[in-house]
């Protein structure tokens, strides 16, 4: 074997190696985007967004980032989540569609929607 046949095969599966590092990432960072499009966000007494759109058989996670408790209540009865203290979070799953209307219950002023199709 030549010279620069065993030069050019280490460059040759560090250039692999780096691609398929950069594919885990990629994939890392779209799992990441699908589970942080399902999230709302309680801060500054408020849910962000105020309404989100999922499809059917998918879950919401509140993740609560005041200083302040907080509750995720829907406005039917069909989920509610304890006191949320800092960094705590609450998810659910929607399998029917519809518009789930929910609040704060310690403070009803916060008032959002989740919109199931």
């Amino acid at each position: 074997m030549n010279t620069r046949a065993l030069l050019r095969a280490p460059i040759f599966t560090l250039g692999f190696a780096l691609l398929t590092l950069a594919g885990a990432a990629h994939t890392a960072r779209l799992a990441h985007a699908q589970v942080a499009s399902n999230m709302v966000v309680m801060k500054n007494f408020d849910f962000s967004p105020m309404t989100i759109t999922i499809k059917a058989g998918g879950s919401v996670t509140w993740k609560n980032l005041d200083g302040e408790p907080h509750t995720v209540t829907s406005v039917d009865g069909r989920f509610r989540s304890g006191a949320l203290d800092t960094n705590d979070s609450f998810t659910f799953k929607f399998d029917k569609p519809g518009t789930y209307k929910y609040l704060c219950s310690i403070h009803p002023k916060m008032m959002a929607a989740v919109i199931v199709k």
